[in-house]
């Protein structure tokens, strides 16, 4: 199976599982799961896709993602009391998943010959759109809009693919290389509580 392609099953699949399990904490029905899980598994791809002009978008095109974002749905809900113990859990999966995406959504858009600049912006929206649709249905504030280091990460990781690209590291390591950084740069700000300024408005009496 090509690298590219296991990438973006596996990331599918982590996001399948983030979203159901927010929704599993957030005691919606066996249907609200399951369309949260939809949603953040596919949200994020099918706005790049769009955006990039390539329809139908992938996820309609092959039955895999379905199979797979059922499979995730299925591990979550089988193994429920199990996984909502494990606090850290989702923030787990939703960093594996915005690591994964940002590097696929990255090289699809730069393989359709966009420009560096945009095709970084394509890698960002295919990591965080699936969780912005998520966290709004779920009546909270996208992460991508907290304090925490979320699409930093993805933006420095897109920095260090187009490096290793630039020096023609080969293909299969720099995806590898481009993920892992994303997800350890995440998990470092978080252990360490290192985040961006807040923008406050001082407001005259």
């Amino acid at each position: 199976m090509d690298l590219f392609l296991l990438f973006d099953y596996i990331g599918t699949l982590v996001f399948a599982i983030s979203g159901t399990l927010s929704a599993a904490q957030k005691r919606f029905d066996l249907f609200g799961a399951v369309f949260i899980g939809f949603v953040t598994a596919i949200g994020g791809g099918t706005v790049r896709d769009i955006m990039l002009g390539d329809t139908p978008v992938a996820w309609i095109r092959s039955m895999d993602y379905f199979y797979i974002i059922i499979a995730g749905i299925l591990i979550t809900v089988l193994f429920q009391r199990s996984v909502i113990k494990l606090r850290r859990t989702m923030f787990l999966f939703d960093t594996i998943g915005i690591g994964v995406f940002m590097m696929i959504g990255l090289e699809k858009a730069l393989n359709m010959g966009i420009s560096e600049p945009i095709a970084v912006i394509m890698g960002l929206s295919s990591a965080v759109v699936g969780g912005v649709i998520r966290d709004t249905l779920n009546n909270e504030v996208p992460l991508i809009f907290h304090k925490e280091i979320y699409a930093t990460a993805c933006i420095l990781g897109a920095l260090v693919y187009l490096v290793l690209k630039h020096f023609e590291v080969p293909l299969y390591i720099n995806q590898t290389v481009t993920s892992v950084i994303i997800i350890i740069i995440r998990l470092f700000a978080i252990k360490y509580n290192i985040s961006l300024p807040k923008i406050t408005l001082n407001e005259s009496k």
